[in-house]
């Protein structure tokens, strides 16, 4: 095989055949989780390119090659390819995050197109990763001819073995197998059947948007095409909030139709004055027209160009109405919470985190576990409850728990059960997250923060919860990068990272800094608040003040005081910033034992 197909224009790798190796290996990998439908459009792509057509990559071509929509296909109308796209990409950027973190080819679709790039890693030698293939399907547009070809030449690389698997597959996919070939073929279709149901069951509960296509308020075709690209990447930023569906508009010619289940609809529209580009948009109630939420944004494209703001502004956008604690889930909180589902439970549990009150633990918890039972493929219910039962460990002095090992263990293994059933669910990894970093295994508590805020850097919770971690762990400046984030997007629950702003100041010795973020915290949210303002003060020296918090703390939890070293230990990893901490107590009154045995 030459290198005829790889020039510059689609990337530097050395040879067709690595890049069709590294194809396959992504295919095959488990970290690549995507429907069929879209491993095609993948294949499709990459083949196309290196076969020198890659100027015929549009969405009328593929979608019709790959979705099998027909000539009347109007790409404004029906965003199929756009969406599917936008995944691809996301689903790259994890595969290379993990399982192709030491690969030599990378493959990238990059924004604004549908050809692939293919890039190398010069510090990694090529190695022949064939065996990591699997039977390729039928390419569109191939005659049979051209398809037994392509196993012949399969055949003389990968072996006899491999050439009978590859050629079994070719007969399936031509239909013409025998009667085994069939059977197996309908096993496996009622396997991947029965698998859908299962996912099907756990989002029919949850609210369902459908994201219409922004209007544009000014005249001239770049404004209209800024409008779509703005639609198109809400639609993008949407998809990875779990709590949610969400569902694109049908196409005109089906407009008298109703896009399903669909509760709410996201409509805006964009307009042009110079160079500033101005994005309004409103979520709406379909069932009677209702405005629940609306903002406008203005940004200077001349700042960050055309497609950098359009994906800053669908940032914004898509984080104010999804996220944890936001319009979603404030909404018509009353009506849905009254129903016996999944997602009324999720929508107590975000109510319970708001008031952190020992009754609406008990709800939340109660809800979770009835719909543990009712729906356990439900990778999300399973999250919450894992969250529900660590709150307990972390929070006794506020819930008037006892942080039991045995508590920690089922936290943990609701956790893994959640990511099992969706590795890129972000609420399941952060469950996981929190699970393992007060079991004190940082490492993994700290890589699943990384796949959790990956997975959905715009769940201003995970981005709150993943810094908080960090900065706890001793990597001080990367987290507090990230509660500063969660706080300017208005991560809730209301006052409780500000706390983490406060210990990101004080332990960089700013400590004026670090009593105003404390006393913006909610301090009445969870008795370590008061603790950590307590520190601050004792180290500035302001007794008078410090006492009227160590009276509070010794009057509302009087258990936390001889278990303060213990509580602490829980919190920061690092010695040095315990004994930091601890010496800010005890300049403020504090009784803190010097026992560090009692830590076992």
């Amino acid at each position: 095989m030459t290198n005829a197909g790889v020039d510059r224009a689609c990337g530097s790798a050395s040879s067709q055949e690595e890049v069709l190796q590294q194809l396959e290996r992504i295919l095959s990998s488990p970290e690549f989780r995507l429907p069929e439908r879209a491993e095609r459009f993948l294949e499709f792509i990459v083949n196309e390119t290196l076969a020198g057509r890659r100027e015929y990559l549009k969405a009328f071509t593929i979608a019709q090659a790959v979705f099998g929509r027909d000539a009347n296909f109007d790409a404004q109308q029906d965003p199929c390819v756009r969406i599917e796209a936008g995944r691809l990409r996301r689903e790259l950027e994890h595969y290379y995050l993990t399982a192709g973190s030491t690969d030599r080819i990378i493959i990238t679709v990059p924004r604004g197109g549908y050809v692939p790039v293919f890039d190398v890693r010069q510090d990694i030698e090529h190695a022949d990763i064939s065996s990591f293939g699997r039977a390729p399907r039928p390419v569109p547009g191939r005659d049979d001819a051209e398809q037994v070809n392509v196993i012949r030449n399969t055949a003389s690389r990968d072996g006899p073995g491999r050439h009978l698997s590859r050629l079994r597959y070719w007969l399936l996919a031509g239909g013409v197998g025998i009667v085994l070939v069939s059977m197996a073929a309908m096993l496996q279709h009622a396997s991947l059947f029965d698998t859908e149901t299962k996912v099907a069951r756990g989002v029919t509960s949850r609210p369902t948007i459908v994201v219409e296509h922004f209007e544009s308020a000014s005249d001239g075709g770049h404004a209209s095409d800024i409008s779509r690209g703005i639609t198109d990447d809400i639609i993008e930023k949407l998809v990875p909030f779990n709590d949610i569906v969400v569902v694109a508009p049908l196409p005109r010619n089906r407009e008298g139709q109703a896009s399903p289940q669909a509760i709410y609809a996201l409509q805006g529209s964009v307009r042009l004055e110079g160079s500033t580009l101005r994005s309004t948009a409103r979520l709406v109630r379909r069932a009677d027209g209702v405005v629940i939420w609306a903002n406008n944004y203005d940004a200077d494209m001349k700042v960050q160009g055309i497609l950098k703001t359009q994906a800053s502004l669908a940032d914004h956008i898509a984080t104010a109405v999804a996220r944890p604690f936001g319009v979603m889930f404030k909404a018509d909180t009353a009506s849905i919470a009254g129903s016996p589902d999944a997602f009324s439970c999720i929508l107590s549990y975000y109510s319970y985190r708001s008031e952190m009150t020992v009754k609406a633990h008990e709800v939340a918890k109660s809800c979770l576990q009835r719909a543990v039972e009712k729906t356990p493929d439900d990778s999300n219910v399973a999250a919450f409850l894992s969250l529900v039962h660590l709150d307990e460990f972390r929070f006794p002095y506020q819930l008037n728990t006892k942080p039991t090992a045995a508590t920690l263990n089922l936290a943990k293994e609701l956790a893994e059960r959640a990511v099992q059933l969706d590795q890129k669910n972000a609420r399941a990894l952060q469950a996981l997250m929190l699970a393992n970093f007060f079991s004190n295994d940082m490492v993994a508590a700290l890589r699943a923060g990384e796949a959790a805020y990956a997975s959905n850097p715009n769940d201003t919770e995970v981005a709150g919860e993943y810094g908080l971690r960090l900065s706890m762990s001793g990597k001080w400046s990367r987290g507090c990068e990230l509660i500063s984030e969660a706080i300017n997007r208005n991560a809730g629950p209301r006052g409780y990272y500000e706390v983490g702003m406060a210990l990101c100041a004080f332990m960089r010795g700013d400590t004026q800094a670090a009593e105003l973020w404390s006393r913006m915290s909610d301090l009445n949210y969870n008795p370590m608040h008061r603790l950590v303002l307590l520190s601050i003060l004792g180290t500035l020296g302001k007794t008078s003040e410090a006492k009227e918090q160590l009276d509070w703390i010794q009057l509302r939890s009087p258990a936390l005081v001889p278990n303060v070293r213990r509580e602490v230990a829980k919190r920061l990893a690092r010695t040095e910033d315990q004994e930091r901490f601890l010496a800010g107590l005890k300049a403020a009154g504090l009784p803190v034992s010097d026992d560090k045995a009692s830590l076992n």
